[in-house]
């Protein structure tokens, strides 16, 4: 009888090494499935190492440019970010790798998912919503809610000690008092010592931005253009550089922005499972993007369409952040944020200096800012006298409210 296949989300590192041995103990054949989103990490010594382990195969997905055009950039235009700071590049990664995991899953006929995800967080929960939005009919493993595999488990020393009675290769170096999670838009880093909200990071702990103390005495001024919302070329001024297409300006960004010691974040989170969480983020191009295309917009995009896209911004981001990146309402909510990018087309131009992003210019051929109007020293068509008017009405009901309590006499 044929063994029922599993397409796991596997890492190589100690949780899904375990988590593999497990489903291979228990039966099944295993698809150790890998999505490349410009993680620190050797692919190929991770397959070589699910191979030997036992996997029937191993399948490494490269999705870095899409996930920079199709996930980040989309966020980006829609200025998300969770709880107003977190700019979620883990939350938008989950449903990128559930989706890719699925179509690995239909090419072996496989007809489990599997993840190692933890039971506390939202990870879980973004995994499982993709698995059953897009595949259905698969059943789901997750290890850290299977009372045996707790029971089996209960913490890192057992899983070592079962790494060893299998002869499953393991770091053995000391492990840091925090574990990170990586892809090219962001690390995050949390648990161990950063449980404590007191305790400030180690600086060693960081691994894509400079501490602002260490940092270049000298600014870099970075020109960003953008289209219809979405970044299409950095011109870094300073450095003589000048990067285009989606992932080589992302990647490029990374580099000289945390250089800079631009994106570091530290900050207590309310998680979609419902306790509070510390979180710290490095998140370089994200952030300088961020800012760009917000500034852009303050020239090119209309005040009332602007209030109501952000008044929906946070539900775009909470919506990410929960999981729900596949449901009709991230499709309405992206079709608005798309259509009020329009005339988001133009150049930004930034400072970098010591942890600060610095807009220092704007321009666009869409610019709603009209000099002779906006202008001090000329009229420029505009009649100051029509403001008399126009206070007095909008000040009635000002009036109307002060009779009532007592204020206008």
């Amino acid at each position: 009888m044929a063994k029922e296949k599993v397409v796991l989300a596997y890492s190589g590192g100690l949780d899904t090494s375990i988590i593999l041995g497990w489903l291979i103990d228990k039966g099944y054949d295993v698809i150790a499935y890998m999505a490349d989103l410009g993680q620190d990490a050797d692919f190929n010594a991770a397959k070589k190492k699910a191979l030997r382990q036992g996997a029937s195969a191993a399948e490494i997905v490269d999705c870095k440019g899409e996930f920079v055009k199709d996930y980040v950039f989309p966020a980006i235009r829609a200025n998300a970010k969770y709880e107003g700071r977190y700019l979620l590049g883990t939350s938008l990664a989950r449903p990128l790798i559930a989706e890719k995991q699925v179509e690995v899953a239909r090419k072996h006929k496989a007809t489990v998912l599997s993840h190692g995800s933890t039971g506390k967080g939202n990870d879980q929960v973004r995994f499982e919503l993709a698995y059953l939005t897009l595949y259905p009919k698969a059943k789901i493993y997750s290890p850290w809610k299977d009372p045996e595999f707790l029971a089996k488990f209960e913490g890192r020393n057992d899983m070592i000690d079962y790494a060893k009675a299998k002869g499953i290769p393991i770091s053995q170096t000391k492990k840091d008092p925090w574990s990170s999670d990586d892809n090219i838009m962001h690390i995050s880093y949390e648990a161990g010592m950063l449980e404590d909200p007191s305790a400030r990071p180690f600086e060693r702990m960081f691994q894509l931005t400079a501490s602002p103390e260490k940092a270049p005495n000298k600014e870099t001024v970075v020109d960003i253009y953008f289209e219809k919302g979405n970044p299409v070329k950095v011109v870094d001024k300073t450095n003589k550089v000048t990067k285009t297409g989606a992932l080589a300006l992302f990647a490029y960004l990374n580099k000289v922005a945390g250089k800079n010691g631009v994106g570091r974040l530290d900050m207590v989170e309310s998680r979609y499972v419902g306790m509070k969480s510390r979180g710290v983020y490095e998140t370089p191009a994200g952030t300088v993007l961020h800012t760009a295309h917000r500034d852009l917009e303050g020239l090119t995009m209309d005040r009332e369409v602007m209030l109501i896209r952000d008044s929906l911004s946070p539900r775009f981001a909470e919506r990410i952040y929960s999981g729900f990146w596949f449901s009709p309402e991230m499709d309405f909510l992206r079709g608005i944020m798309d259509l009020c990018q329009g005339k988001v087309s133009g150049k930004v131009s930034v400072a970098l200096y010591k942890g600060n992003v610095t807009v220092i210019g704007r321009s666009s051929k869409n610019s709603l800012y009209d000099e002779k109007v906006a202008s001090m020293d000329i009229a420029g068509g505009y009649d100051p006298t029509k403001a008399r008017g126009f206070i007095d009405i909008t000040a009635l009901r000002l009036m109307t409210w002060a009779r009532k309590k007592g204020l206008g006499k």
